[in-house]
């Protein structure tokens, strides 16, 4: 269920919460952020304040501060259950406390609390963390800043411990009494080509003849209306790569801080299978729920989160191959598949979908993905065609870790590939189902992508799985590299793989040199790439690499605060704690002494109100007042129109080969006219040639005739190797 909140805060209690600012370090590929919460007690009496904001679930949180009257605090990283009591404990003896924790039920919440926060008093509060920034399919590195905190689907009978079920109010965008600030500085030895951004920006100020480094800041004004996302294009962004980075001084031996650690990049120059896969059983699952009737985002009125997703839906159904299996599921607080098991793909079969596809309405209630996924991992597996699972959803699941258990424990027999859908979607769940299955996440914010990154996601599944992956070190005699990042399983072609390694031993002088060398199995063929690196660690004061392989050891083995193996609970706190990095089990806790005054009465909670956008349907009118289901309207309907015609006129042939290898449409159409296209396309990838097709081409039947040669051929794939994937893939033209 769907815990009520207030729709306005009363206009009697002003906010303490008064500003966010960001300052955003780039350096190649790593981000750095340091967000400071700036808050004021206009009041008469004391407050207890509590935020609740939205955070990359690939962040590594490792710092944590007040500045009270010019005073700076730093907080303490603590056992969880330890942290709240010494909380507690501070408040009640009439201290200042200050607490930053993990949400219990998703990794990518995290709340703030500001216990008695006196009359007239200033606070700033910041935080720090890194995170590696990933790669998107036109080469850009993502940094997004989440600014929209979705409201979650609570299952009934779960705990409801998590922080969002707190009553925290909602307000108007235009209500909202804090503001947003935020400065990138952003440098590569390689050359900066270019920034966008989705939000509005100061102009960009490049330095140095390549324009290895420049500068962007936030235009004034913003609204947390939407994420806010940075796209960085380099100059060069596929060259492998090894940092190395001193330790922490005078740490214990056995501590990950201690000794140097490397970062190490690889973009594996994995070729193309031989011939490609065309067998798979593809099921499709698809979020149905009330909160996909919500926008993209604000700037995009006109298209909703499940017209976005019926759209990537429609793409992906129209470049399956010839002879795989397929099934569809759409889900909310109930959930049906589109046939009772997964079906041949072919013209038939595709027809049927797509008009259920086109039927799908976001009225199934809340977001109740385990059932389903629970009926998927049940069904018998079909001999010679692997399991390939395609999640859409807008991630609106309070409990993602429970969710992500369940991929887990079925992730030898399938691959999982994610798609969150609008701004403000779980990163804990979108990433976490993917990385535990051995597969890859997107993001559709915008249709400017989308077709990109669908097709991408597709391609990688009909591709062969990569074997026997393994790293190697050639180092001098004395050092040895002992790996942080979890054995790597699955590697995607055109994916870039980054791995951890603490060095141990003698560090040699200065000039010496390592080689590290990863090696793989396709098809029966072995592969290596290796790359040469200096030996000699580079000192950064905020032990970003250090921070982000305790970042990438956590996301193994830290499953939730429920969920996670009491064996693995134990290495998680102790990484934690070392690192400073917080985790599921661990808090950041600062207490101010100084301010010793008994509280006299109960402190006045103040909830901090987070931004509604008034476009979108409000979530809760899907439930009652009791918090309880109400049934939101029809389910998927069964029945389909007769299948049409198919027209006896020349129509496109295509190989048996799937249909994944070429792709300019991008260039050609815009978006209209590509889904217009796609929606004429056949299941063996060919084209009726009628007035239908024409009309979308911008001609006349009559001259699309005249054009075409009596057969045309595609040049060989190979010359295509660099685009990414599309549903076109003709072999021929065929005239009568």
């Amino acid at each position: 269920m769907v815990h009520p909140c207030g729709l306005l805060t009363r206009r009697e209690e002003p906010v303490p919460l008064k500003s966010i600012s960001v300052t955003l370090s780039i350096c190649e590929f790593v981000a750095g952020v340091s967000a400071t919460l700036n808050y004021e007690n206009e009041e008469k009496v004391p407050l207890e304040a509590f935020f609740v904001f939205p955070m990359d679930e690939d962040s590594a949180v490792y710092s944590f501060e007040a500045m009270v009257d010019g005073k700076k605090i730093m907080a303490e990283l603590q056992d969880k259950m330890k942290a709240h009591t010494n909380y507690e404990n501070a408040i009640s003896q009439g201290h200042q406390a200050f607490l930053l924790e993990e949400d219990r039920c998703s990794r990518d919440v995290f709340c703030c609390n500001v216990g008695n926060l006196h009359p007239g008093c200033k606070v700033a509060l910041t935080l720090k963390y890194v995170q590696e920034l990933p790669l998107e399919a036109d080469g850009a590195l993502r940094y997004v800043l989440p600014a929209i905190l979705n409201p979650r689907y609570c299952l009934s009978g779960w705990s409801e411990d998590s922080c969002l079920n707190m009553k925290t109010p909602v307000v108007p965008l235009e209500d909202l009494p804090y503001t947003l600030s935020v400065v990138a500085t952003i440098s590569s030895q390689h050359g900066i080509e270019r920034i966008q951004s989705n939000c509005p920006l100061s102009p960009i100020e490049y330095h140095g003849d390549d324009k290895t480094s420049a500068q962007v800041s936030l235009a004034d004004g913003h609204k947390f209306d939407r994420d806010v996302e940075l796209l960085v294009y380099y100059s060069e962004v596929h060259t492998p790569s090894v940092a190395v980075e001193m330790g922490k001084p005078k740490t214990d031996s056995d501590c990950l801080m201690g000794d140097p650690s490397a970062m190490v990049s690889f973009y594996p120059n994995i070729p193309e299978a031989q011939p490609p896969i065309t067998c798979g059983e593809f099921v499709f699952l698809m979020d149905c729920s009330g909160s996909m009737q919500g926008p993209m985002s604000k700037q995009d009125k006109s298209q909703l989160r499940i017209e976005a997703a019926k759209e990537t839906l429609i793409l992906l159904l129209k470049s399956l191959p010839i002879g795989c299996y397929f099934n569809i599921y759409g889900f909310g607080s109930s959930y049906e598949a589109f046939f009772p098991n997964s079906v041949k793909y072919n013209q038939h079969t595709m027809e049927e979908a797509l008009r259920r596809v086109n039927l799908m309405q976001a009225d199934l209630g809340g977001t109740e993905i385990l059932r389903p996924l629970k009926t998927i991992y049940g069904a018998s597996s079909i001999p010679g065609h692997p399991l390939q699972l395609f999640v859409f959803t807008d991630g609106e699941v309070i409990d993602s870790f429970s969710v992500i258990k369940e991929v887990r424990s079925n992730s030898l027999r399938h691959r999982c590939f994610s798609f969150g859908i609008g701004e403000g979607a779980s990163t804990s769940l979108i990433k976490g189902i993917a990385r535990v299955a051995g597969g890859t996440s997107e993001f559709i914010t915008g249709k400017e992508r989308m077709q990109s990154k669908v097709l991408r996601a597709l391609k990688r599944s009909l591709q062969p799985v990569v074997e026997d992956v393994s790293l190697s070190w050639d180092l001098p005699q004395g050092l040895s590299a002992k790996m942080l990042s979890p054995e790597q399983t699955v590697i995607f072609r055109g994916q870039r793989l980054i791995v951890y390694a603490q060095l141990t031993g003698m560090m040699p002088p200065a000039e010496a040199t390592g080689e590290v060398c990863l090696k793989y199995t396709l098809q029966g063929k072995s592969f290596e790439n290796k790359v040469t690196f200096s030996l000699q660690p580079k000192l950064d004061a905020n032990l970003t690499i250090h921070r982000l392989a305790a970042k990438s050891f956590l996301q193994t083995k830290d499953m939730g605060f429920r969920e996670t193996p009491a064996n693995d609970k134990k290495d998680v706190l102790k990484v934690s704690l070392e690192c400073g990095v917080i985790s599921s089990h661990t808090a950041f806790i600062a207490i101010n002494k100084d301010l010793n005054k008994p509280v006299q009465r109960p402190l006045v909670r103040r909830a901090i109100p987070r931004p509604i956008l008034m476009s979108t349907p409000v979530v809760m009118s899907s439930y009652n007042r009791s918090g309880k289901t109400q049934a939101l309207g029809q389910k998927l309907k069964k029945k389909c129109r007769p299948p049409e015609e198919i027209s006896p006129e020349m129509e496109t042939a295509r190989s048996s080969s799937n249909r994944t290898n070429l792709e300019t449409r991008n260039t050609v159409f815009g978006n209209e006219h590509l889904v217009q296209l796609i929606s004429l396309q056949k299941a063996n990838g060919s084209w009726d040639l009628n007035e239908g097709l024409a009309v979308v081409l911008g001609m006349s039947l009559e001259d699309v005739l005249a054009a075409l040669p009596l057969k045309v051929y595609l040049k060989n794939e190979s010359d295509f190797e660099s685009v990414e994937p599309s549903p076109w893939n003709m072999s021929c033209l065929k005239s009568t």
